[in-house]
């Protein structure tokens, strides 16, 4: 059994909201968030890391690639845990790269470095961390998407009104690259 908190951000949560108290999570009881076709769930954030580092899963089906996106501030790791994702990174010299990873496979994004990635398999997960001068960006997917009590995917898929696009990123390090292409391979010069 967990301990359930009220934080800025929610009226429940299972994450306390201040730094410098240890806590536990059961599996699965962080706070979560759809977005798109996906369900983000949050153990570590922000408030309990002093702006240092976030943790959190995303799960999702096989889908359509998610939008090319840079994080001015903050480096990004992708670790898949079941299934397949394809990760599509450009350097800041610009060139750009492809990787399909699978389970146990690690990949990092350095900031300001324009990636997106692909779910390949359905039920696949991926454990992300984000640490960094710009700080982390966890509840960016609560509040571009939809907050949720619910453990499994959205029923339909949570995409944000364009309002929420052109405002939300910008309070999270998150930049968005509508006209991004990509011309690897698997992109094809493919704007997600």
């Amino acid at each position: 059994m967990t301990a359930e908190f009220a934080t800025p951000h929610r009226s429940r949560s299972h994450i306390p909201p201040e730094p410098g108290k240890p806590y536990f999570v059961e599996k699965g009881m962080g706070d979560r968030a759809h977005l798109f076709g996906d369900l983000f769930t949050i153990y570590a954030g922000g408030e309990q890391t002093e702006n240092t580092f976030n943790f959190f899963t995303c799960e999702g089906p096989k889908g359509d690639i998610i939008p090319a996106h840079s994080h001015p501030g903050t480096h990004e790791v992708f670790y898949v845990i079941d299934g397949a994702v394809r990760l599509f990174v450009e350097d800041t010299a610009g060139e750009q790269y492809e990787k399909l990873l699978g389970v146990g496979d690690f990949g990092f994004v350095p900031k300001n470095c324009p990636h997106a990635y692909r779910i390949e398999r359905h039920h696949s997960r991926i454990v992300g961390v984000a640490a960094g001068p710009g700080g982390t960006f966890e509840r960016f997917f609560e509040t571009l998407g939809a907050p949720t009590e619910q453990q499994g995917l959205p029923r339909e898929p949570v995409v944000p009104d364009g309002d929420k696009f052109r405002t939300v990123p910008q309070q999270y390090d998150v930049q968005f690259l509508p006209e991004h292409q990509w011309r690897t391979p698997s992109g094809n010069g493919v704007r997600p």
